[in-house]
Parts: C-alpha cells; structure tokens; sequence
C-alpha cells in the first residue's frame, strides 16, 4: 500500500499546482460572484466528473443536457463546456490512471491521440461552424442513446471480458488514427465529448477488450482531444460566451471527482454505474426530443430514431466480427 501510494505523487503535484493557479485567477480576477453565480453547473459536475472517471463517457456527458436542455443554455455553449471542463477533469484521472500503473490500450492510442491531434481543430474551424444548434442536439442524444442501449444489450458479456484480442501492428496504427481523426472531426469538434466512446466501442465490441482496459484508454484520449479543442478555440478566439464562468465553477470539482470516480468503481465494480450510465442515456434521448418538440417535425423526429437503430446495427456488426476474430486468434493478451 505505501509503494502504491508513493506513486502518486505526480498526481498530487497536479493538484496542487492547479487549485493554486484556480484560486489565484479568482482572487486576483475578483470572481467570487461568480463561483456564487454559477453553483448549479460545480453541483451538476459532482456526478459529472464520476462518471467522467469510471466510464467511456466524458464529464460533459452529464454537463451538456444540463446546461442545454436544464439551463437552457445555447448547444454551442454546452459544447465548449464541455471541451474546457474535461481539459481538467479528464487530465487529472489520466494523470492517476498513470500513477497508479493501469493498463491501456497504448498501440491504438498513440495512432488516436495523433488523429485526434489533426481532426478536432479541423473539425472545429471546417465542420462545426455548419451545423445548428439543434443538430447538435440531436446528434448528442441519438450517440448516447445507441450507447445505452449497447449497454442494455451487452452489460454481461463485456464485463467477462479479460485482458484484450491480439491485433496486428498494422490494425491498431491504421484504427487509431481513423478513430483520432473521424472521431475528432464528426463527434468531438460538433459536441464536445464522444471520441472516448468511439474508442471505447471498437476496444470491447471487436477486440473484446478488459472494461478496465477500455475505460482507461477512452479517458486518456477524451483528456488530449479535450485539451486540443480547448486550445483551438482559445487561440481562435470562438470560445463561447459564458464558458469561463461555468469552467471557474465546476472545475475544482472534476479535479478531484474523476480520479475519485475511477478509484470508487474499482471497489464497487463497474456493473452498477454503467447500468445507471445507460439508463441516463436512454433518457436523455427521449428528454431531447421532448425538450425539442416544437422545433421538430416527423421527419426529423424519424430521422432520430433511424440514427439511433442505425448505430445499434453498427454496434452489432463490430459485435459480430469482434466474435471471428476471437475464434481465430491466439489467447488474449494480458
């Protein structure tokens, strides 16, 4: 326990250093009021940031619904939320996750993280300025709709799965950079959160990865996608007003409630919060349409439920070949 424990010194110099740079910026900037102001989204990301640390969905998982169907805050909004919320929360549970030695999936991370590096900004300056508020809306809830019900379908098998499927070199380098890029130039770039599903799904459903394994993987490249797009949108200037306020808020809350929320399921297993996880997803599915009604017509409202099915048809065709592969290859690797 005390050579655990002395491996996690990195993890609280982090800490230290960010809550001295975060109390500095509101004492020296004035911005009390603000923290007051603003204690809705710091409570809201109490949640947020567990989930953040114990599963494939970002923090902005939870603050996006919040802000955007709760608050009625814009979508783009909900969007750079979430980017600069995760850029601590999701930093600091990689940083543990180092510490504390876990195991990733870092062949087909690397080639992610160098994807994730040239498509988020593109997606950002070239993709996102395109698209509604409603469509992100709408594009949010129909990913994380189809994840829950991945999960309904799936729960039990995933969490049998041990150590993860052999691939060739070739696979994880070609894998993880389509992942990086398409899932930063289509997912991320337009919501905020999403690239960890993209590489959390492929890991488990195709190469019948270790949830821990997954899990752990997803964080990290959701915390390098989340920096890349947080900086993109400082240095461009397109920051959404009233992303500082709400970041001020909530982020001395996921510094801590991410690394806390990956040290709790540890204890506990990851069965029950990946049920309560896919419940929420589901829900805020059918929330968005409900919150969005007026604005919708049947073809829109069809086109969400056809997304939805279609990404449940995507899930069970990795499924499926996830199974050949299995059949064909050598023992997992440990």
């Amino acid at each position: 326990m005390t050579t655990r424990r002395s491996h996690l010194w990195p993890f609280f110099v982090w800490l230290f250093a960010f809550y001295a740079i975060w109390l500095g910026v509101v004492l020296l900037g004035q911005h009390g009021p603000a923290l007051v102001e603003h204690w809705p989204i710091a409570l809201a990301m109490m949640a947020g940031s567990y989930f953040a640390g114990s599963t494939p969905l970002g923090g902005g998982t939870v603050g996006f619904p919040i802000l955007v169907l709760l608050m009625n805050e814009p979508a783009t909004l909900g969007r750079d939320f979430s980017f600069a919320v995760q850029s601590i929360g999701m930093t600091s549970a990689t940083i543990f996750i180092w510490c504390r030695r876990q195991s990733v999936e870092w062949p087909m991370l690397r080639a992610a993280l160098i994807g994730a590096t040239i498509g988020t900004p593109l997606g950002i300056l070239l993709v996102a300025p395109l698209v509604s508020g409603l469509f992100i809306k709408l594009l949010f809830a129909v990913l994380w709709g189809s994840f829950g019900i991945l999960h309904f379908q799936r729960l039990q098998e995933l969490i049998r799965h041990e150590g993860i499927t052999p691939t060739a070199p070739r696979f994880d380098r070609n894998a993880g950079l389509a992942i990086g890029f398409f899932g930063g130039i289509s997912v991320a770039s337009i919501t905020g959160v999403g690239i960890d599903m993209v590489i959390y799904t492929l890991l488990v459903l195709l190469c019948h990865a270790d949830l821990r394994i997954a899990i752990a993987t997803s964080v990290v490249l959701m915390a390098w996608t989340s920096v890349v797009g947080t900086v993109t949108k400082l240095v461009t200037g397109t920051l959404q007003p009233g992303v500082f306020e709400h970041w001020l808020a909530a982020a001395p809350i996921v510094a801590v409630g991410a690394p806390l929320g990956a040290l709790v399921v540890a204890r506990i297993g990851r069965k029950v919060t990946l049920v309560v996880v896919s419940i929420l997803c589901v829900a805020q599915f059918f929330w968005t349409l409900a919150h969005e009604w007026q604005q919708l017509d049947g073809w829109t409202i069809a086109a969400a439920f056809l997304g939805l099915g279609l990404f449940v048809l995507l899930f069970q065709e990795l499924h499926d070949l996830g199974d050949r592969l299995a059949r064909r290859a050598p023992a997992p690797r440990r």
